[in-house]
Parts: C-alpha cells; sequence; structure tokens
C-alpha cells in the first residue's frame, strides 16, 4: 500500500525536519500558533525530549496547551507568551530543530501577525540556538499588509549567510497561484 504523503507546507516541513529529530532532542517552535507543530516537535523529541514554544498572542499560548494536553503531551512542552526575537532569553541550551511559521494566527486577529523586523531578529536568534548539524525551518506566507516585505526580508538575510557555516534550501511551489506559502530550511554545517 502505497504511503499517502501531505503536501501542504507544514506536512512537507515535519516530513523533511523528521531526519533531525530523535528521541530526547531539544526543539524549539518559534510561532507556536493553534499548536500542531508543537505537538509534531513533542510527538518526535518523545519523553526525554525538551520543546519549547512561542507565542506574543497568549490566546495562541492557550490553544497550543490545550492541544498539548488532549494529545498527553502536556508534561513535554514548555509555553512562554513572549515574542520569537526573545527566545534566547528563556532556552539556555543548543536546539537540534527550531521552527517558524511567518504571518498570522489561523483563525485568529489578521492584523495580528509576524514582522520583517521582529522575524528577521528571530532567525537570528535561533541560529544562535541551533546546534551544528541542526536545521531550522521557515514557513514563510507573504501576501497581506507586510507579507511581502517580511518574506523579502528574511530571503535578504538567508542570502548573506556564509555558506561554509550554512546551507539555505529555498523550496516553492511553482505552479501554484495567489502567494502560496515559501518553506525554506537553513542546516548548520
Amino acid at each position: 500500500m502505497k504511503t499517502k504523503h501531505n503536501y501542504q507546507i507544514t506536512g512537507f516541513c515535519h516530513r523533511f525536519l523528521s531526519d533531525y529529530i530523535e528521541e530526547g532532542s531539544c526543539c524549539i517552535d518559534a510561532t507556536c500558533g493553534n499548536g500542531n507543530d508543537t505537538e509534531f516537535l513533542c510527538r518526535k523529541a518523545g519523553k526525554t525530549g525538551k520543546v519549547y514554544a512561542f507565542d506574543i498572542q497568549a490566546q495562541a499560548v492557550q490553544r497550543t496547551a490545550e492541544r498539548l494536553k488532549n494529545a498527553g503531551y502536556g508534561e513535554r512542552a514548555v509555553l512562554y507568551c513572549a515574542g520569537h526575537e526573545h527566545m534566547g532569553e528563556y532556552v539556555r541550551e543548543k536546539a537540534d530543530v527550531i521552527m517558524f511559521n511567518f504571518g498570522y494566527l489561523p483563525g485568529g486577529n489578521h492584523s495580528v501577525a509576524t514582522r520583517a523586523e521582529t522575524s528577521v531578529r528571530a532567525v537570528r536568534e535561533a541560529m544562535g540556538l541551533l546546534k551544528k548539524g541542526g536545521v531550522i525551518s521557515l514557513c514563510i506566507y507573504s501576501g497581506g499588509d507586510t507579507g511581502y516585505e517580511e518574506r523579502d526580508a528574511l530571503m535578504a538575510c538567508l542570502r548573506e549567510l556564509d555558506p561554509r557555516s550554512w546551507l539555505v534550501i529555498v523550496c516553492s511551489y511553482y505552479n501554484r497561484k495567489n502567494d502560496p506559502p515559501q518553506p525554506v530550511f537553513v542546516i548548520r554545517m
């Protein structure tokens, strides 16, 4: 029987990241939203892993907490209602995987969204927390009020990374219309 693959951006990123996460891994969900990625990280890192999750919206942190509790992972993650650009103030260890979803909270207020300046700072912060051989995933949703500006700022930041230290893989849903999301992976060499 053939495996059915999920090619939506989060499913695609989960498959890519699975090779980097094992029992006991340290992972960060920089934008926990409704908790989908946080739950994935908790499941993959297992009982001995550590998962940290951040969001600036209390509603997102609460939804993530409820989701984790319902999945039986309530004790596997530490949740912070804080901006992702401040994750280094809370996480004191190196991470195997760090995930970002840029844009707004699905089902939430669209006027509250990630912004170019803080997102670039957050990615730089994540780079400092990433283990050698670790990976950062960025799900970049462009369009809307600030999406293009944020996408362009993130891509400009990544373009300047030293290729001896970082591998940046940019993927695209090339034949999709209307500003499809863009998965990007940043691997520390």
